[in-house]
């Protein structure tokens, strides 16, 4: 049974002249992160198991396609540089000997392997409360607003634009001959900046998103890739 916070643990939103408002943290999805390749034989199992995370209530599912499969002859064509340099952020923040995959990543504080669903299914359990995030969509341009919050520590802010489903068929490499369904892509991340508890306001033009990307997740993550503390997504039509 899941007892309420003590008020200790809310967060006081202090307005000059006016004292202070209780401004207790938002419940926010868990997030996970798959970092995969179609490069990858060991891959579509858990490529398969994030489309199911993807349609679980409460579950922030991206998928992270890495480049470092392509030397096999087969180029990933969602495979991002960016989605292996994050990758290696989390080798250095978890202190991990090597980055692989498929390698999943909860909260950005624990790491497991991409197709044990055992191993996942105990980490997805239980409430989580974050700093509240409102993502809108009115013409033709994202608003991304994070509430003042002065007793918060610093994170980074990051929208990641994603494509909801997609399927490749794959010619060489390790997975030749396969048709792969894969979920929740992100192709794109966009650092929005530095949030220091202060009410803050992002502005993103769609124009700016790849064409292919149906749906955006913002992530407000401790300094260093630390922990997520807060996560929010919307679709973009």
């Amino acid at each position: 049974m899941h007892h309420p916070l003590p008020r200790i643990l809310l967060w006081l939103s202090c307005i000059a002249g006016g004292g202070c408002l209780a401004a207790p943290a938002a419940p926010r999805p868990v997030v996970v992160e798959l970092f995969t390749s179609q490069g990858c034989s060991s891959c579509p199992p858990a490529d398969a198991l994030l489309g199911e995370l993807a349609r679980a209530p409460g579950v922030l599912a991206l998928a992270f396609h890495v480049d470092y499969w392509d030397y096999l002859g087969w180029n990933d064509r969602f495979a991002l540089p960016a989605a292996t340099e994050r990758q290696r952020r989390y080798v250095a923040a978890l202190r991990l000997a090597s980055a692989y995959t498929p390698q999943m990543v909860v909260d950005g504080q624990t790491e497991l392997v991409g197709a044990d669903r055992a191993a996942i299914e105990p980490l997805l359990r239980g409430p989580r409360l974050g700093v509240p995030i409102a993502i809108t969509l009115q013409d033709a341009q994202l608003d991304i607003e994070l509430p003042s919050q002065p007793a918060a520590a610093s994170a980074d802010v990051t929208l990641y634009a994603y494509v909801a489903e997609a399927r490749s068929a794959i010619g060489r490499g390790e997975n030749a001959g396969r048709i792969l369904r894969e979920f929740n892509i992100v192709r794109e991340s966009l650092p929005l900046g530095r949030w220091e508890g202060e009410s803050r306001r992002f502005t993103v033009p769609v124009r700016k998103l790849p064409e292919d990307a149906t749906a955006v997740a913002v992530l407000v993550q401790r300094p260093g890739q630390g922990p997520v503390v807060g996560a929010a997504s919307r679709p973009l039509r």
